[in-house]
């Protein structure tokens, strides 16, 4: 809590960034959020604690620096490999993957990142999925809880922030480099690819968080690693563009350079109608189970924009799919 001009108010501070918070520091806050009223990220974000943070910053001998030309600019170890090891180009130009490809699965906005764990778990136990948190949404590795508890709970193996996004376990300056650093490095078999909590939006076509799903997939697809689109689906929000199939998942995938596979949720006609519109000749569209019984019983993170899993299954039911799909070969 802060106090700003007389009113006390929600606040947050990356103390990976800036260091020990106590009662009575004097900080500087950015208060945009909350003035705006936003649903998502509604309070004030700590800039620097002028009592003690000002000597919060570790010395570190890295020469490479995240959130870059801000006065929040830091060093990190990148995760990349060196390029020596990067896959061997093929005839064509494509590189050839043969026994480093993993499969990616390329998520719309955070609230999908659970349930595909989750689900992944159950098709395929003792997978080792990680995370690479990519822009569109929260940039902060720390900031998300789903991820604290997906990691306590064994179902993630990793969590890789790559830029803008900082302070995961790992950092990464692109998501390629995150993905090829899964394999060459971290030892995944398979990778979730998404934005942080908080998507941003401005209610244009394309002036979304959502469109760091098409970078992603791109990402995924020049390494040769199989990529799936988890959809971004509603039966319940109350905003046209996002009910059905989201506007954010169709523009996707029609801009996309490559063919995909997305994940349907089976038994629900409507939706496999549209996103086989949607897929044309292009796209490859996998119809799978979601257990929304199952994952609601499994205590974790089961609410989406003020919505819960009962109240919009739907939602819910296209991760459950996703994660379904990420089967071991036999």
């Amino acid at each position: 809590m802060v106090e700003v001009d007389g009113e006390r108010r929600p606040a947050w501070a990356d103390v990976g960034l800036l260091g020990e918070m106590r009662e009575g520091d004097e900080v500087v806050v950015n208060t945009a959020a909350l003035d705006l009223g936003l649903g998502s990220g509604g309070f004030d974000v700590v800039h620097v604690n002028l009592t003690r943070g000002l000597a919060a910053g570790a010395a570190s001998a890295e020469h490479v620096i995240k959130l870059n030309y801000t006065s929040l600019q830091h060093p990190v170890a990148p995760v990349e490999l060196p390029v020596r090891l990067l896959p061997p180009m093929g005839a064509k130009g494509e590189p050839e993957a043969k026994g480093r490809a993993i499969p990616v699965v390329v998520l719309p906005l955070h609230g999908h990142l659970a349930p595909v764990a989750w689900a992944a778990a159950q098709a395929a136990p003792g997978l080792k999925v990680g995370y690479v948190q990519s822009g569109g949404g929260a940039l902060p590795g720390s900031f998300s809880r789903d991820v604290a508890q997906l990691c306590e709970r064994g179902l993630l193996h990793g969590h890789v922030t790559a830029a803008p996004a900082y302070g995961g376990e790992h950092e990464a300056l692109s998501v390629a480099g995150a993905l090829d650093a899964a394999v060459g490095q971290l030892g995944w078999e398979a990778a979730l690819v998404g934005p942080g909590p908080g998507i941003i939006g401005s209610e244009t076509r394309l002036g979304h968080g959502g469109m760091a799903a098409l970078d992603s997939a791109h990402a995924a697809l020049a390494l040769g690693m199989p990529t799936l689109l988890s959809p971004r689906l509603s039966a319940a929000d109350r905003r046209e563009r996002h009910r059905g199939v989201s506007h954010h998942t169709l523009s996707v995938m029609e801009m996309l350079l490559a063919a995909v596979e997305v994940a349907v949720p089976a038994g629900n006609p409507e939706v496999s109608a549209r996103l086989s519109e949607a897929a044309g000749r292009r796209h490859v569209l996998r119809e799978l189970p979601a257990d929304l019984a199952g994952y609601a019983a499994a205590n974790l993170p089961a609410r989406t924009m003020g919505r819960d899993i009962d109240e919009d299954p739907l939602f819910f039911a296209a991760a459950l799919a996703a994660g379904a799909a990420l089967r071991r070969e036999e």
